[in-house]
């Protein structure tokens, strides 16, 4: 089965690849981006492409009139540090950003929504790892809250507005396109950086652990989830699926392992922690297989060289 499906911020890292698979699945693809940190040569060819915020009027009437089957959202604000030091910014992008994209998904009919949310963040740290969908939720920054309040306004509207909604609460994502200007973006950080011959600086004790996971199998999990039977729910973790690999690799551990990738030994700079990181994060994926079909294909080992050969080749 497919349609046609929006996808917000189509222009960046992980958008682009989805929007990549869409297309490669035989359904129709939008791209809507504003190009604040995406790059139009992202977009696939076979994508129509508007440029627009996601507050915007326009955005939402691209929604309202769109005829779309699926919108995919995962235009956002995901930097913690600009959440921590600009939390009205980051509300604004991806709460008020995210409502107004809603609104327009009920004016416009759309069967579904599916938005990237972060099992990154939304569970705080956790009590247990890796950790389920039915964890306590307990944010410890601005961005967690904001991607936690944005699981309840999809919820809230989609009752409201009669379509079905989809969280897919993500571990670190990387791959090809990560931009290393991004603290988000760690694993291609620490790619730039030896491709410079630099050190690498790992904040705090470098024992804090991330779970991560390709960005092609991300990809693949959302045209999944944009057709499989989903329960309705008295709760957000009815319709919340984790996407991770369930693994955990400290910061020092991801510094050696990139740099024998690069043929390198790292010299690592330690530097005082920053505020608003988690010290542990891995994600339960049970639920993604059952209910999605759904597991990683790709190791850490199968992706790095993918992303290391990009850098080569195309990073500037």
């Amino acid at each position: 089965m497919s349609g046609r499906v929006l996808v917000t911020g189509g222009a960046g890292f992980i958008g682009s690849h989805i929007a990549e698979a869409y297309l490669a699945a035989g359904w129709e693809v939008v791209v809507l981006d504003d190009l604040s940190r995406g790059h139009q040569r992202n977009v696939p060819s076979g994508a129509q492409f508007i440029r627009a915020d996601i507050r915007s009027p326009e955005a939402r009437k691209a929604i309202a009139e769109g005829g779309f089957t699926v919108v995919n959202h995962h235009a956002a604000q995901i930097d913690v540090r600009v959440s921590v030091d600009e939390p009205a910014l980051d509300a604004s992008i991806n709460v008020v950003g995210l409502a107004n994209l809603l609104d327009g998904a009920g004016a416009g009919g759309v069967k579904r929504v599916i938005f990237a949310s972060s099992g990154g963040v939304v569970y705080g740290d956790p009590e247990v790892v890796p950790t389920p969908e039915t964890a306590p939720k307990a944010p410890i920054s601005p961005y967690g809250v904001s991607k936690l309040a944005g699981e309840y306004y999809l919820r809230a509207l989609a009752a409201l507005r009669g379509f079905e909604a989809v969280a897919m609460r993500y571990a670190n994502v990387f791959g090809p396109r990560q931009d290393p200007k991004s603290e988000a973006g760690v694993v291609s950080i620490f790619v730039s950086r030896l491709l410079e011959k630099k050190s690498l600086t790992v904040f705090g004790n470098g024992l804090q652990t991330r779970d991560y996971v390709f960005v092609k199998d991300v990809a693949r999990a959302n045209v999944l989830a944009s057709t499989a039977a989903v329960p309705a729910g008295a709760d957000i973790d009815a319709t919340a699926f984790n996407i991770a690999t369930g693994k955990q690799t400290n910061v020092l551990e991801l510094g050696e392992m990139v740099g024998k990738a690069m043929g390198q030994k790292p010299v690592v700079e330690l530097a005082p922690a920053r505020a608003g990181e988690l010290f542990r994060s891995s994600l339960d994926i049970g639920k993604a297989g059952r209910m999605l079909g759904w597991k990683p294909k790709s190791g850490f080992d199968d992706g790095l060289p993918q992303l290391i050969e990009w850098f080569r080749k195309e990073a500037r």
